[in-house]
């Protein structure tokens, strides 16, 4: 049968099944290369597209945005991805007007900026400079190439420009500004009394449909958040240190190099005549400062004593009353200059003059007590931590390199990485978005760990630098979504704050009630009773004696008339309920200079936010936008 096949095949037949077969993929080919069934579009700009896939690529980076800003807060199931796929786009929309009119009005962003603004990041440094690498990594985690983040701050710059270029336009008169100092400056007198929400609170039945329906309501009450269980490869200078073999030649070749680690160090006690001159001063105070103790180094050389001298010479008031004596010291504690001099004396030898930051020195070295080095085998323990922390320190970037390397090759596992290189998996408690224990603390290791690439891809993350010593490798062995505690566990709680909540509903209830009374004509002293009065009391809006829930709701008040009081009530943060009445408005005075100008500022900001704002909406009106989202998206 397949020979008849093969046979037939060599005909007309043949030749026309070829040709009907062609004219598709010719067609489809033809499509590709006039961009003919090309992705689909979601909206145009003044003509510029924005395609379906920028769309799903800036909506799934505002999501990850927002589940890390959110933490354990986030909940998926609160927000509607349709709503916000449609606020990103209209988002997406303004960017391409900011741009386009960036561009029409010649401003423009070189390579330059965008490169000098981008080794600045410190997300992309290493050991306080830019590296190519971990910028390579940082990028890559966010699901974009090197170029698509450059053109990315590129776009950020030139909003930036325009932004700056509004700002520049705008300006605060003096008249906006006065008024805004004598509002933020003026103080109201007002007294109040406060009914407690406890007077209220008694131990009553709840019904059960009352807890069914709160429960309902209030779900992100009862939140567990999102959380996953890792494991990790911790590598810092101790770890690549313990991976060493280590032979006793090599300890005590470190023994011996660095014996005054082992032991107390050699110290030297001397005596010094000190004449003062600032580091900073000029030649003529520095040449009379060196006459005067190369007069005194003179005398010495003469046979005069050097406590003697020292005791009426020396400026430094410390040690001139004891001869100059210094006492015992070992190296790094004096100046540099000062320590270099006395170590190169003999016992009983005298400097010659040795200049410090302090000023000219007469140095006498007076005893020397040596070193007590512990022998090396009561030593050895030292030695072994020490070697293997300064070779670890040596050894940690290779390492750190190869650890990278290795869990990225094999993104499935750590085993081979930690096997390769001789560290230890370790393995984590539950995890959640804004907590960790240890090392995974680090908000760039939480970061990390609910990462798409991590928690949705199942692989290891890149190398997560904590810092200029210390990173680490994870991956999620175990997730759970965020879920909503039962009803059973969480339903004493519940009656606790309904019973709260009815007490402070019947303490609102009788402070309407004695505001009623106040507004009737009766004073607010009589109406408090047995309650306590706070006032008369003149304070600014900035004052913090009194709760601030309180100072809000007077300085958002009406301002009463002439002969009058304005009444009201609020509902303090604890659920107590304030009734208060509000005597008199005094205006502000000007705000002092430094206040003023602060204050100058701070409405310069806002006008320029709200001029920016009235350019892009404008440019909105005017622009030529059409939505294509379709049904499927939406």
């Amino acid at each position: 049968m397949l020979q008849n096949i093969r046979d037939k095949a060599q005909g007309w037949i043949a030749y026309g099944i070829v040709i009907l077969i062609s004219v598709p993929f010719a067609l489809w080919g033809i499509q590709e290369y006039l961009g003919i069934g090309s992705e689909p579009v979601v909206a145009k700009v003044n003509g510029t597209e924005i395609t379906e896939r920028a769309l799903d690529s800036q909506f799934q980076r505002f999501r990850q945005q927002l589940r890390e800003q959110l933490g354990s807060a986030y909940r998926p199931e609160l927000f509607d991805d349709n709503r916000m796929r449609k606020e990103v786009l209209e988002r997406m929309i303004r960017d391409q007007l900011i741009e386009q009119v960036s561009y029409d009005m010649g401003l423009r962003v070189s390579d330059i900026e965008v490169k000098s603004v981008m080794r600045g990041m410190e997300a992309f440094q290493k050991q306080g400079h830019f590296d190519q690498q971990t910028f390579e990594r940082a990028v890559r985690l966010q699901g974009l190439t090197p170029a698509g983040f450059m053109e990315r701050v590129r776009k950020l710059l030139l909003s930036q420009q325009l932004s700056q270029a509004v700002s520049a336009s705008s300006f605060v008169t003096q008249r906006e500004q006065k008024q805004a100092e004598q509002l933020m400056n003026q103080k109201r007198e007002f007294s109040y009394f406060v009914i407690p929400a406890a007077d209220y609170l008694v131990n009553a039945p709840v019904d059960d449909g009352e807890i069914e329906r709160y429960y309902q309501d209030h779900q992100d009450e009862f939140a567990v958040p999102e959380r996953v269980k890792l494991n990790y490869i911790h590598l810092d200078a101790a770890t690549a240190g313990s991976t060493l073999d280590v032979s006793e030649d090599q300890l005590r070749q470190y023994y011996d190099n660095n014996q005054d680690k082992f032991g107390l160090p050699e110290q030297r006690r001397a005596s010094h005549i000190l004449i003062q001159v600032a580091q900073d001063a000029d030649e003529a105070t520095v040449a009379e400062a060196k006459a005067k103790i190369d007069a005194l180094s003179e005398r010495l050389a003469q046979g005069e004593d050097f406590a003697e001298l020292a005791k009426a010479n020396s400026q430094d008031p410390g040690s001139a009353a004891n001869g100059g004596d210094l006492g015992y010291f070992g190296k790094g504690v004096m100046d540099p200059a000062f320590e270099a001099a006395t170590f190169a004396l003999e016992a009983g030898q005298v400097s010659e003059p040795v200049r410090s930051a302090f000023g000219f020195h007469l140095i006498k070295l007076v005893d020397i007590k040596s070193g007590d080095v512990k022998p090396f085998a009561e030593a050895r323990p030292e030695v072994e931590k020490a070697y293997r922390k300064a070779e670890g320190e040596r050894l940690y970037f290779e390492m750190a390199e190869r650890l990278a390397d290795l869990s990225y090759e094999d993104p499935s596992s750590l085993e081979p990485a930690a096997n390769t290189l001789g560290l230890t998996i370790q393995h984590s408690d539950w995890v959640t978005r804004d907590k960790g224990e240890g090392v995974l603390s680090s908000p760039k290791a939480l970061a990390a760990a609910f990462s798409e690439d991590v928690l949705v891809g199942h692989n290891n993350s890149e190398l997560i630098e904590l810092d200029t010593e210390s990173a680490l490798v994870l991956r999620v062995v175990e997730h759970e979504e965020a879920t909503t505690e039962p009803l059973a566990e969480v339903r004493d709680r519940i009656v606790e704050r309904l019973l709260q909540q009815k007490a402070e509903d019947q303490a609102q209830a009788e402070a309407d009630r004695r505001k009623q009374e106040i507004e009737s004509g009766t004073s607010l002293q009589q109406v408090a009773g047995e309650l306590a009065v706070t006032g008369p009391l003149t304070l600014a809006r900035t004052d913090r004696s009194q709760p601030q829930g309180l100072i809000n709701a007077v300085f958002t008040s009406d301002k009463p008339a002439a002969g009058a009081v304005t009444v009201d009530s609020v509902r303090m943060a604890n659920g107590d309920v304030a009734v208060f009445s509000l005597q008199a408005v005094k205006e502000g005075d000007a705000a002092e200079e430094g206040l003023g100008a602060m204050l100058a500022q701070g409405l310069g900001r806002e006008l320029e936010r709200s001029l920016y704002d009235q350019l892009v909406a404008d440019l909105k009106v005017h622009a030529d936008i059409e939505i294509l989202l379709n049904k499927s998206s939406e």
